[in-house]
């Protein structure tokens, strides 16, 4: 993709980028059927897939828009999961897209079980720890529910990602693209984690503050 598609602030724009990488997740198995929803920060309100949308099959004309309180514009009816998206949006000025799969590693890892709570995985890669940081575990409710747009609202200042108990993983950043990216990051490390025997150890403390001093990210 392009630098110049992500994130240029055009609905046009971001209409393209939400099909895009919809289409690019999908190809790959991230997401499967209509599981999974993106949305994007726009001037006056948010762009996010229609319901029960294929991410591998979207007409960007049929993005739902929502204006800055929420009320539907145009486009297909909005994802069930848009509070989520909102909230999220309100508690973290600096996101500016938010994507949600059923990513098949990560939701196993939370039927076989989570390495912690507040850490579902170890950070046994750089760039997991550069690119994704912790990613606490927010227990099943069913899809919609809003205790979970809650409970997501007030972990998104602290965090970049959540996992959702048998639904997978909540990741929002700077850009759709960027959102992306550290998704498939968090799905590659559930799936190096389940797959490896005996269990790989955490980076060292040490190995881990100097990634944070070198490159300037937060953990």
């Amino acid at each position: 993709m392009s630098s110049a598609m992500i994130n240029t602030g055009s609905d046009a724009a971001l209409r393209e980028e939400i099909c895009t990488v919809g289409a690019s997740l999908y190809a790959r198995g991230y997401t499967v059927g209509s599981a999974g929803n993106i949305s994007a920060r726009c001037e006056d309100g948010w762009l996010i897939t229609p319901t029960d949308a294929c991410l591998g099959r979207m007409d960007p004309a049929e993005i739902a828009k929502v204006d800055a309180q929420g009320q539907h514009v145009s486009g297909g009816r909005p994802s069930k999961t848009l509070e989520l998206h909102r909230r999220i949006y309100a508690n973290d000025a600096d996101t500016r897209g938010v994507v949600h799969t059923h990513s098949t590693s990560l939701v196993a890892l939370t039927l076989a079980g989570v390495w912690s709570d507040e850490d579902v995985l170890p950070p046994i890669t750089p760039y997991y720890v550069m690119k994704v940081g912790h990613v606490p575990l927010v227990r099943y409710r069913r899809p919609g529910d809003p205790q979970v747009a809650a409970e997501i609202a007030a972990r998104a200042a602290s965090v970049r990602a959540v996992l959702l108990e048998r639904l997978g993983p909540v990741v929002w950043e700077r850009s759709v693209s960027h959102a992306s990216w550290a998704l498939e990051e968090l799905e590659e490390t559930a799936r190096l984690w389940l797959m490896t025997t005996p269990r790989p150890e955490p980076l060292e403390q040490s190995a881990i503050d100097e990634l944070c001093s070198t490159f300037n990210v937060r953990w």
